[in-house]
C-alpha cells in the first residue's frame, strides 16, 4: 500500500522559510511523479510544483524562484524547500504521487496517491 506522510508545516512570518518533507513508502519512489499542492480555505487545489520521473522541475508561476521541488532517493522523501514566504502561501500543502510516464507528469495529471497535508501559515 502506498503512503505518503507530510511534515514541516508551521506559522512563519512574511519574509521567512519552511522545508516541507513527504516520506514515500510501499512504491519505488524515483520512478513516480511527484508533486506538491495546496489548497487554501475557499479556494480550489493548486498545483504547487512537480519533480518528474527523469528529475524535470515545474513550477506555479505564483512561486517560481521561492520555492525549489527536490527528492532524496535513499531516504524515499520528496522536499519543498520555501523561501521569501508570502500570506497568500498560507494553505494546507499535500504531497501527491504518480505512476506514470515523465511526459505526462505535470500538475493537472491525475495523481493518484495523496498525503494527510500539512498546514503553512504565512503572518504578514
Amino acid at each position: 500500500e502506498v503512503q505518503l506522510v507530510e511534515s514541516g508545516g508551521s506559522s512563519v512570518q512574511a519574509g521567512g522559510s519552511l522545508r516541507l518533507s513527504c516520506i514515500a513508502s510501499g512504491y519505488t519512489y524515483s520512478n513516480y511523479c511527484m508533486g506538491w499542492f495546496r489548497q487554501a480555505p475557499g479556494k480550489e487545489r493548486e498545483g504547487v510544483a512537480v519533480l518528474d520521473g527523469v528529475g524535470r522541475t515545474t513550477y506555479a508561476d505564483s512561486v517560481k524562484g521561492r520555492f525549489t521541488i527536490s527528492q532524496d532517493n535513499a531516504k524515499n522523501t520528496l522536499y519543498l524547500q520555501m523561501s521569501s514566504l508570502k500570506s497568500e502561501d498560507t494553505a494546507t500543502y499535500y504531497c501527491a504521487a504518480a505512476d506514470t510516464f515523465h511526459w505526462t507528469c505535470r500538475a493537472s495529471y491525475p495523481f493518484t496517491y495523496w498525503g494527510q497535508g500539512t498546514q503553512v501559515t504565512v503572518s504578514a
